[in-house]
């Protein structure tokens, strides 16, 4: 395989790695992890054990993706981000006996191509967090996001909408529903709370 693995990094045998991705310094990526081509895994950033990565998704510095996470092609994980995976977090069951991997049932956070998100932003598991979406720093995410919706705040909800370019939509004065990317012109359509492209 055509890829790139810093020394200090951490990858299991059987974990696949894409031709092309990079894996940068005392990052750890665990068993039967997949990583598709052309993707970044930051300094200390932390792939759970079967976990799904397309291709060309950047983790960077220390993004904590925990299994069973998948991020869809195209993905954007800022800094220090973090996906969970258990709805009840408990070191010890209620006898007091420290719980093991068996002890619960583990839930994943599923990011769609193209989403983005920010820097120490949370993802509150089970949460879907739609294609091309952009959740703001910070934020924690405790519902599912729609397709490109702009979400901030804790928990998080949409402020906006944003385009393929991930920048702020604006409506069309003259068109209710129609939404415009200052920066490529692309028109999205808006309907019953969702968003999509006009063709």
């Amino acid at each position: 395989m055509n890829h790139r693995i810093l020394p200090s990094a951490q990858v299991d045998p059987s974990a696949e790695i894409g031709d092309g991705t990079t894996v940068w310094d005392l990052a750890q990526i665990r068993e039967g992890a997949r990583l598709g081509a052309g993707c970044i895994v930051g300094r200390g950033a932390y792939v759970g054990a079967g976990v799904r990565i397309g291709d060309s998704v950047k983790l960077q510095n220390h993004a904590l993706v925990y299994e069973p996470a998948v991020l869809e092609d195209g993905v954007f994980v800022g800094p220090a981000v973090v996906l969970t995976n258990d709805r009840a977090p408990r070191a010890v069951d209620p006898d007091g006996r420290l719980k093991r991997a068996a002890d619960w049932e583990a839930v994943g956070v599923h990011v769609a191509a193209g989403a983005s998100l920010g820097a120490r932003s949370v993802c509150v598991a089970p949460v879907r967090v739609g294609r091309w979406a952009m959740v703001a720093a910070g934020a924690v995410v405790t519902r599912d996001v729609p397709d490109f919706a702009l979400v901030a705040g804790v928990p998080a909800r949409r402020i906006g909408w944003v385009g393929r370019a991930g920048v702020r939509l604006a409506e069309r004065p003259d068109e209710p529903g129609a939404w415009e990317c200052p920066s490529t012109g692309e028109v999205y359509v808006e309907a019953s709370g969702a968003l999509t492209e006009k063709h």
